[in-house]
């Protein structure tokens, strides 16, 4: 980033986006809930078991079924338009926010060829050697990113990271956590993206300081689609208003 006159000399953009950040939190959320659903089920079977022992016997049906005769004809596959698969299991990275206008490629852009493969995106992290665990448990399958400079502060850096999700709804259990950390920072504003239903963004107004360099504030928004977990971090000198991270969210996410 180029320095700025007669003040102290702003961070690089890139930098910005490598700013580290802590390891994803597992919540005890997650724990809590598994918890319950285990007692629930407990619980409701021995109320079951209780409920059907006072019962008078049940005639069973019997074992001759109707035949349902089976449709004629074939049934038209969906058009790529209509099959969300056709269009997530592509090149994910055409489904990125364009660069802008007037934008331009960071020096060190984040990735290779727009993507990051799992040691990249673990290295975001302050602790990379959790954060790899981490993600090789919730069935890491590839992350593309996009990142841009406006004038000589102001960065923004989308990531859309898929999970294979075999086990579970691991990208959405990766965007609430995301989002958990996001809120508990101190002095953030926070506000649901709509449209989205899980849709977060927050902006943090207490900047980062270090001597010699500009304060650098930070946006960010988490949302899920699928097993598309996205986040945006917006990077400026200056405050970031609500209207600019929330715009480039919900425009994400309607390409989603």
């Amino acid at each position: 980033m180029p320095e700025a006159s007669e003040a102290p000399e702003a961070p690089d953009a890139s930098d910005a986006s490598e700013t580290p950040r802590a390891p994803r939190r597992r919540g005890r959320t997650t724990l809590l809930i598994a918890a319950a659903a285990v007692l629930g089920v407990v619980a409701g079977t021995c109320t079951g078991f209780v409920v059907q022992a006072n019962r008078e016997p049940t005639a069973l049906p019997p074992l001759s079924q109707p035949v349902v005769k089976q449709a004629e004809g074939e049934v038209e596959p969906l058009s790529a338009a209509q099959d969300r698969h056709v269009k997530v299991d592509g090149d994910l990275r055409k489904l990125l926010l364009k660069r802008p206008k007037g934008a331009r490629e960071p020096k060190f852009a984040a990735g290779v060829d727009g993507w990051m493969d799992i040691a990249e995106y673990a290295d975001l992290y302050e602790k990379p050697q959790n954060a790899f665990g981490n993600l090789a448990t919730d069935e890491f399958r590839r992350a593309a990113v996009t990142d841009w400079l406006v004038g000589g502060t102001y960065s923004v850096e989308i990531v859309l990271t898929q999970f294979r999700q075999e086990l579970g709804l691991t990208a959405a259990d990766y965007t609430a956590n995301e989002q958990g950390f996001a809120g508990d920072e101190d002095d953030t504003d926070s506000w649901e993206i709509p449209g989205t239903g899980d849709g977060w963004a927050y902006v943090h107004n207490r900047p980062d300081t270090k001597p010699g360099y500009l304060p650098l504030y930070s946006a960010e928004a988490m949302a899920t689609r699928g097993d598309i977990a996205m986040t945006v971090w917006v990077y400026d000198t200056k405050p970031i208003p609500k209207k600019k991270i929330m715009d480039l969210a919900k425009r994400q996410m309607e390409r989603l």
